[in-house]
């Protein structure tokens, strides 16, 4: 059974790029993107998904009351696209506790950073690679992680690391960890998951090769 692949997005999609480009590729078994979700009609990444013939849908924030009320909706709109897997590529909107308990252990994220590290609250988009490059530290990356109620903090299933170069500004820094971590494992974990080979123990994640 080939598995309903929902990706979450708000700009420019260039992860949802590298998750469409290695379905091109082959590169994810047992699984297919069928519908892209985003909070924003104007999101370059609804045209990556027409440009491949991808279902989308746009469910703006504004349109709902409160958080609760928007996360009901996304829920329902992923529910009944009977997603089996539901990817945040780049979604800007924070969502309660309903969605985690429609989707357990079946909602992933990538986060541009080795999390413990620079991660949670107020770390996103070039903010993060901002506290990389202060903190002096030499290696960053990226995480693959299963979304829970804390924030970055559910069950980490690929990490990968990248080179902090002493003139990297954040920008630099941000399109490195993209091409050389992020593009490469969210494909990867996706993949993983659709062949169910992500075994969850606890916090932590046994991958079956």
């Amino acid at each position: 059974m080939m598995k309903n692949i929902a990706v979450l997005v708000s700009g420019g999609g260039t992860n949802l790029q590298a998750l469409i480009d290695a379905q091109n590729r082959g590169e994810i078994i047992g699984g297919k993107i069928t519908l892209v979700v985003s909070s924003n009609p104007d999101a370059y990444a609804l045209k990556r998904a027409e440009k491949n013939n991808i279902a989308t849908k746009v469910c703006e924030k504004k349109n709902y009351k409160d958080r609760a009320e928007y996360t009901a909706a996304i829920r329902d709109i992923l529910l009944e696209a009977k997603a089996d897997l539901v990817v945040y590529a780049g979604f800007m909107t924070i969502l309660d506790e309903q969605i985690v308990k429609a989707f357990p252990n079946k909602m992933m994220n990538v986060h541009p950073a080795l999390i413990p590290s620079f991660c949670g609250e107020g770390y996103w988009g070039l903010h993060v690679h901002e506290k990389v490059i202060e903190s002096g530290v030499k290696l960053t990356g990226a995480t693959v992680h299963f979304v829970t109620e804390e924030c970055d903090g559910g069950p980490i299933i690929l990490q990968k690391a990248s080179e902090v170069k002493f003139d990297d500004t954040p920008e630099i820094l941000q399109k490195r960890v993209m091409e050389e971590c992020e593009w490469k494992i969210l494909p990867r974990a996706v993949s993983l998951f659709c062949q169910d080979k992500i075994e969850v123990y606890g916090n932590r994640t046994k991958i079956i090769e």
